[in-house]
């Protein structure tokens, strides 16, 4: 059984880090965790970004102690109506150097079960967080990363459920990782696991009348294939019990990834962030990358 023990959430006080922050609180009432709140700043005593992110969060700008960040942490954190109705009180960490070193440090040295983070900075596309923070947590996390977009919708502050869950797998052992926490989000959720398998090297689109008969027939025996090399993974990896929908289309993986998680409405997406060759952020990776970018729904990232 899977278990959170541990979680921690980094947040700069965007909107986005703290519809991430509600996320991370309702998982850790799910789960009874313990819940770790981090800001980083470049240093103590300098304001970062000119003075704006701690300006804006009421300490304005000028040299800003431990102390003084903590305390503007603090009242980020009590002021969210999610967080206070939950009951419970985060610990709180403010830390000094490069955001996305510190933030890994500090997720070892819990060490974090999980990580919860935004997509987006304060800055928005300006500084997106993609392509700077958060996609080097996903390369060097030692822990499963739950990434939130802006888009993700309101929770109460009820405990999480992720109902219906898409699971992509390429046969890797982070596929097979990423299985395990669907499989178990949706035992505790009582939901629908999907598993969806994209064969990344075929047209999407499927040939026309005119074309020889023979590279259609080509297409399905290929398509047909990979169905059963599916289902024959599953046989092998899935106790009794458990019981998944199986997907599998001819497709660039993270479109059909963000395709069937928007057509189906779904609550999370779990993927590997490694390929079946085993090399970080590769197939698998890079479509990780550009799912987590691009996802309407929270999508979690586990490392086998």
């Amino acid at each position: 059984m899977i278990e959170f023990k541990n979680l921690l959430c980094p947040i700069d006080f965007s909107d986005t880090s703290v519809g991430a922050l509600v996320y991370a609180t309702a998982m850790a009432r799910s789960y009874e965790a313990q819940l770790t709140v981090l800001h980083v700043v470049p240093a103590f005593g300098v304001s970062p970004d000119g003075g704006r992110s701690i300006e804006e969060s009421g300490l304005g700008v000028g040299s800003h102690s431990r102390d003084d960040v903590l305390t503007v942490l603090r009242g980020a954190v009590d002021s969210i109506e999610q967080v206070r109705a939950a009951g419970l009180r985060p610990a709180l960490v403010a830390e000094e150097g490069r955001v996305h070193e510190t933030i890994v440090k500090c997720a070892a040295a819990l060490p974090a079960d999980l990580l919860v983070m935004g997509t987006h900075g304060r800055s928005g596309f300006d500084r997106l967080l993609f392509g700077s923070v958060t996609e080097k947590v996903l390369r060097t996390a030692p822990c499963p990363v739950l990434t939130v977009p802006p888009s993700a919708r309101a929770l109460p502050a009820a405990p999480i459920t992720f109902r219906r869950i898409v699971c992509p797998v390429d046969f890797s052992p982070s596929a097979l990782k990423a299985l395990e926490y669907a499989l178990e989000f949706g035992r505790r959720a009582g939901g629908c696991v999907t598993v969806l398998h994209a064969v990344e090297y075929m047209d999407e689109e499927e040939p026309c009348e005119h074309v020889d008969a023979r590279v259609r027939e080509s297409r399905q025996h290929i398509v047909e294939r990979a169905r059963h090399r599916l289902r024959d993974w599953l046989a092998m990896n899935l106790r009794k019990g458990h019981d998944v929908a199986e997907v599998v289309v001819a497709s660039r993986a993270y479109r059909a990834i963000l395709r069937h998680a928007a057509q189906s409405a779904s609550d999370i997406i779990v993927m590997g962030a490694q390929g079946h060759a085993g090399i970080d952020l590769m197939l698998y990776g890079s479509n990780a990358q550009h799912v987590a970018r691009a996802a309407t729904c929270p999508v979690l990232t586990v490392r086998a």
